[in-house]
């Protein structure tokens, strides 16, 4: 009985030992295209990530082909397949373009112009013609902050350099205070 305890004991002080090392997995996503390979990148990246994709409602589909530059449109996510064969190296892009659906699929205005001012941007969405630049969009800075708060390592591309990169405005713990309060089932019906 004295054995059990103490092997339960410490299969629990294990448990709590590696608990911050958990990953969010989840996302409803089919694919539409890529090998086998590629495929298994983009489920990689996603479950690298700490966020819970689950929360993006409905299923989004996973374009993988010759599309050039990466890029997400609501319920779509359009990733090259040459950028998928560079293996870890593309998995903070495929993070930032699946979370586009977040910004999509559950931020409404109020809530992209709270994070808007967080971020320090004007325009959240190409909708200002005198801010075109890609760093300078909200819904840009909105994914790559997203992509970096939730998987920080030196193997992701999307770690800013200075405040002045798209995920470097905000500090990682500021973004996901912010985001969680946002996304907070009583923040969804304020």
């Amino acid at each position: 009985m004295a054995t059990r305890v103490l092997v339960a004991a410490a299969a629990l002080l294990a448990a709590f030992a590696f608990a911050g090392q958990a990953h969010a997995a989840g996302g409803t996503y089919v694919f539409d295209g890529g090998t086998a390979k590629q495929q298994r990148e983009v489920r990689k990246a996603l479950n690298a990530s700490s966020f819970d994709w689950s929360l993006v409602p409905g299923t989004v589909t996973i374009h993988v082909g010759p599309v050039g530059t990466s890029y997400a449109t609501p319920g779509h996510v359009f990733l090259d397949g040459d950028l998928l064969n560079a293996g870890r190296f593309a998995w903070g892009i495929v993070q930032h373009e699946y979370a586009h659906q977040v910004d999509f699929l559950l931020l409404d205005a109020g809530k992209k112009a709270r994070l808007a001012a967080a971020l320090g941007t004007t325009a959240w969405c190409y909708e200002d013609a005198a801010a075109r630049d890609h760093g300078a969009q909200g819904c840009e800075r909105f994914a790559s902050t997203l992509a970096w708060s939730y998987w920080q390592t030196a193997d992701n591309s999307m770690q800013p350099a200075g405040r002045n990169d798209a995920a470097g405005a905000m500090s990682p713990k500021a973004f996901k205070a912010l985001l969680g309060s946002l996304l907070t089932p009583a923040s969804a019906t304020a």
